[in-house]
């Protein structure tokens, strides 16, 4: 089978190292309370009947533990979990190749699944449904269908755009859960647990510097960690205190609400390029040199979670609140 259709672990371009820091519990799974109480009820419900868990749609911004929480489900369930991904999955065949390749009751992880194609969806929806394939053997007047029985497994499927999926296979879920932002705390302890398991000291402030810095995501708090621990490494004893991550997280030009310099360089962008807007969203990636997709998906969503940006019909709009972050004067109307 080709390798990159499926493979045991996840396939996020993460090394062993990062993949040994996530959680493999319910209860080390920290945040997302409602989510988990409610997979927790769930899981628990398929298990005293003997049942695969039902298909399962994990969705909202990268980075807040999508993939964590679809191995989490495998290990409650004690199941195996095989990985692939919506853009590796291009023909009706690759599929075949992925679903007949589970052992009853295993999880199927697809991330990105909003990029499956819509002729792959239609062959998806009879192996949700009734856990068998058909497939056409032959071209022409000669081709006929082959239906195949499938072990009774769970699709979890990942995404950061719900609103991209088609209504017939967001309708075939029988579990949603959106994915939220973390609050300060819960990376706090994030920051703490993953410090322990790499065998360094940090400052309780420290840890509440990383946290605060973060931008609401695990991701963004564990690759913050190892970048300090590196300069804590090299300048330092190995130990993180408040002065040096002050220091290193300064360096690595991210500033007390987590916005890095491309975030700046975005806000400035609008403020003195366009006044503040309405720009549109295609215009803003053209002329800071990013992706308009990349502007999308990875940095608005936390900039409209703050405050700092707003979407109308004629583009976006920064707010107050940038000019107040800046120290720049509110232009007046």
């Amino acid at each position: 089978m080709d390798d990159r259709l499926v493979s045991g672990e996840s396939e996020q371009n993460e090394d062993r190292f990062e993949f040994s820091l996530r959680p493999q519990t319910i209860k080390q799974y920290i945040g997302q309370d409602k989510v988990k109480h409610n997979l927790e009820v769930f899981i628990e419900a398929a298990k005293m009947r003997e049942e695969t868990l039902d298909h399962v749609l994990l969705y909202g911004p990268p980075g807040l533990g999508k993939t964590t929480l679809a191995a989490v489900i495998a290990n409650e369930m004690g199941v195996n979990m095989k990985t692939t991904s919506g853009p590796a999955i291009e023909r009706p065949g690759d599929l075949a190749a992925v679903l007949t390749a589970l052992e009853p009751g295993d999880v199927l992880f697809i991330d990105e699944i909003h990029r499956l194609p819509r002729a792959i969806e239609e062959v998806l929806y009879p192996a949700m449904e009734d856990f068998c394939l058909d497939i056409v053997i032959g071209t022409g007047p000669s081709a006929r269908s082959v239906r195949l029985d499938l072990p009774p497994f769970t699709l979890v499927g990942a995404t950061t755009r719900a609103g991209a999926l088609s209504a017939p296979l967001r309708d075939r879920f029988g579990v949603l859960c959106r994915l939220e932002y973390y609050n300060e705390d819960q990376l706090n302890e994030i920051v703490k647990r993953t410090a322990a398991i790499l065998r360094t000291e940090i400052d309780p402030v420290a840890a509440r510097e990383l946290a605060r810095r973060s931008r609401g995501t695990p991701r963004i708090a564990n690759r913050l960690l190892r970048r300090v621990r590196d300069f804590a490494q090299v300048k330092s004893d190995g130990n993180i205190s408040s002065t040096l991550s002050k220091e290193a997280l300064d360096l690595l030009q991210v500033d007390q609400l987590g916005l890095d310099h491309i975030d700046h360089k975005l806000l400035r962008g609008i403020i003195e390029r366009f006044r503040g807007g309405p720009v549109g969203l295609d215009t803003i990636a053209a002329s800071i040199g990013e992706e308009s997709h990349t502007i999308e998906d990875v940095y608005e969503p936390y900039l409209l979670q703050i405050g700092f940006l707003q979407r109308t019909p004629r583009g976006r709009i920064v707010t107050h609140l940038v000019y107040e972050h800046f120290q720049l004067e509110v232009p007046a109307n």
